[in-house]
């Protein structure tokens, strides 16, 4: 007789960074305590403390994981890209991919940026969100590179106004709460793309 496959339990990290990523997302880093993040990963406080050194070290592994969840949608939406133009519009398919998540208390834009918005300037963590917007502004160059190797002056520019239309649509999603603004951004982007 064989035994029923079982799926073993998350980790306490895991289900740590988990409740972390959920609580942060709903209430904000500032209105998330330690208690209410362990109580809801089932876990004892000493084991938050032998998985992070700080509330500040799991902020920063939150502000990781978020940025490699977007990543992956990203790479989903990339896998059905034909060429340059797609790509950019892949990262405007990851943000509405995003933006459409079925979360606990709805859409409340971007998880990067909302976390950023609470921290000191100068904090680890906004530097990171930094850095990782300043990667899917990168992602974005890359495949204006493809699509405009005859003119590599105009790629950095119009990365940049692609980004920032980008940007301004999740915040007004945000707002929103619908993915609608990076729908009708997505179609600007399109639009633009046909042009050049």
């Amino acid at each position: 007789m064989t035994e029923p496959e079982t799926t073993p339990r998350p980790s306490a990290r895991d289900r740590l960074l988990g409740a972390a990523q959920s609580l942060f997302y709903d209430h904000g880093i500032g209105g998330t305590g330690i208690d209410a993040i362990v109580a809801r990963a089932g876990v004892a406080k000493k084991s938050l403390y032998n998985n992070f050194a700080s509330k500040a070290d799991l902020v920063n592994q939150y502000l990781e994981a978020r940025h490699a969840e977007w990543l992956a949608l990203y790479s989903a939406r990339l896998a059905g890209g034909r060429d340059p133009a797609e790509g950019v519009l892949a990262v405007f398919d990851a943000y509405q991919d995003h933006a459409e998540h079925d979360y606990e208390r709805g859409f409340r834009g971007c998880g990067l940026l909302n976390a950023a918005a609470e921290l000191e300037a100068g904090a680890p963590g906004r530097d990171a969100v930094r850095r990782h917007k300043e990667e899917v502004e990168s992602l974005i160059a890359q495949h204006l590179a493809r699509l405009l190797p005859d003119e590599p002056d105009r790629v950095a520019p119009l990365a940049a106004q692609l980004a920032f239309l980008l940007e301004g649509a999740m915040v007004r999603a945000g707002l929103e709460g619908t993915s609608a603004r990076v729908i009708a951004a997505r179609a600007m982007a399109r639009d633009l793309l046909r042009a050049l």
